[in-house]
């Protein structure tokens, strides 16, 4: 059986409240706080199945950091869909910090935008038409079907593992003409002059990641496939964008060399986070095996003579406005 949701009120649409602290008083403390697992990194408990990734401090500023990186990868823009100036409802799935639905709070105060995410990580004072709630984005929702103008979901990596349910959910979820919209690197390392070598520990590590994500349940190749998944379920117009995100600051362009700088210091000063429960628990790997591997990965992420880059895939579509039902 499901976990329930629970609403998080910021402490801005509170009178007797006061803070956001404050409001999570009934949230057990496991739940508030996590629990320590491999790596001695903090993990969320809450959901029906595991997380890959942590969610203590460190964890939460590689997150900030990231949301700086695709602000820049994409042209400063926090989404590509044609979602209109009024939008009245806006949800985004898997949340994080709460950085996004901040920013588009601010930009949007005609909308209510709701942030979702199985972990409480949200700051305590947010826009008076922003709010959070702790959740569960695989289970069924509970929200009234038909509302939402625009959901968004960016770097769900390590974390879904049946994203054509996901997709249907937003399908219903959506008002006619409403828009759907997913951002997320893949684990697939890409080179296109021949500068990192087959049997280099780069390309291994992008090897074991799609091996990694197979066994954890949570592919990362998934973002190759939402188009297709998108169409399927009968969304209209939809549009895939892949851009090039370098992994370390070698390209000349002085944008892409700024992303690249940012994407280093993302893989360097996180890897072990971001390996130790998915190799863990998808390789059966220990936690000497995962810090003897990085340090060798490191010397690769820093060698700028390997040009290599993630592919950031970002698919959006729209629900026709004819609410007919084609599930394919």
């Amino acid at each position: 059986m499901s976990n329930p949701p629970i609403i998080i009120i910021p402490a801005s649409e509170t009178s007797d409240i006061g803070s956001l602290a404050s409001s999570l008083t009934s949230i057990a403390t496991d739940i508030l706080h996590g629990e320590v697992g491999e790596g001695r990194r903090t993990y969320a408990v809450y959901g029906k199945e595991e997380y890959g990734l942590p969610m203590d401090e460190q964890e939460l500023e590689r997150m900030d950091i990231c949301h700086a990186k695709y602000g820049a990868l994409l042209d400063k823009r926090h989404f590509l869909s044609p979602i209109g100036e009024y939008p009245q409802r806006i949800l985004d799935l898997g949340c994080g910090t709460g950085i996004w639905c901040i920013d588009m709070a601010e930009k949007f105060p005609s909308a209510k935008v709701l942030g979702v995410d199985i972990a409480p990580t949200q700051p305590q004072w947010v826009p008076p038409n922003c709010s959070f709630e702790l959740d569960d984005i695989e289970q069924p929702w509970t929200w009234k079907e038909d509302t939402a103008d625009f959901i968004f979901a960016r770097d769900l990596i390590v974390s879904i593992r049946d994203f054509p349910k996901l997709i249907d959910q937003c399908y219903r979820h959506l008002k006619p003409g409403g828009w759907l919209e997913f951002h997320c690197v893949t684990g697939v390392l890409q080179c296109d002059d021949c500068t990192v070598p087959k049997d280099s520990t780069f390309q291994r590590f992008s090897d074991l990641l799609k091996t990694v994500g197979e066994n954890f349940g949570t592919p990362v190749d998934d973002p190759m496939r939402w188009k297709q998944w998108f169409e399927k379920r009968g969304f209209c117009s939809v549009t895939e964008k892949v851009f090039k995100m370098p992994s370390s600051p070698w390209p000349q362009d002085k944008r892409l060399k700024l992303i690249g700088a940012w994407e280093q210091h993302n893989l360097l000063s996180n890897l072990e986070g971001m390996m130790m429960r998915p190799f863990h628990k998808g390789l059966g790997w220990t936690e000497e095996e995962v810090t003897v591997f990085s340090a060798a990965l490191r010397k690769d992420i820093r060698n700028l003579d390997m040009h290599a880059y993630w592919p950031f895939y970002t698919v959006y579509g729209q629900k026709p406005f004819a609410n007919t039902e084609n599930l394919g």
